[in-house]
């Protein structure tokens, strides 16, 4: 079983306009497929390695763990101007627990930009493989979120 899932979809837009959008934590919110993203608290723009932006989230749109509702800290981990914007997944008090959300942006022509959603759960802790189902969020749900994000754009 791959440890990486992947969808790239071409936008309408430069890499600058769709990292705008892609660092903006409360963007997440508009462009999420999973439907789990509930809200942002106000936070800044992400910039750098180590920031960090907190989301609400409720699993019941998924219809798997009875979770209600909880908070999720994200911390940038790889962050590249116009071409890349990469996050781990913790929660309050805890630290990341090994996967990676992110996107890849890549120009193609002017004013058309390949981006790449990816959801990489390669650096899961030993004690949790087996323990947690990955890849929590499916390719569909992020086909929707490179749909929505194109909305966005």
């Amino acid at each position: 079983m791959s440890q990486r899932i992947s969808v790239e979809r071409l936008i309408d837009g430069t890499p600058a306009e769709i990292y705008a959008v892609v660092t903006d934590p409360a963007a997440h919110v508009q462009i999420d497929g999973s439907g789990m993203l509930v809200a942002t608290p106000e936070a800044p723009r992400v910039s750098a390695v180590g920031d960090t932006f907190t989301m609400e989230m409720d699993r019941a749109p998924l219809g798997d763990l009875p979770m209600g509702r909880y908070a999720v800290v994200n911390t940038i981990t790889a962050i590249e101007p116009d071409r890349l914007v990469e996050w781990a997944v913790g929660g309050e008090g805890r630290t990341p627990i090994g996967h990676v959300y992110g996107f890849l942006i890549e120009p193609v022509t002017d004013g058309t930009t390949r981006v790449t959603s990816y959801c990489d759960w390669s650096g899961l802790h030993p004690k949790l493989v087996g323990k947690i189902n990955f890849p929590v969020v499916p390719a569909a749900m992020m086909e929707q979120t490179l749909e929505r994000l194109a909305r966005l754009i």
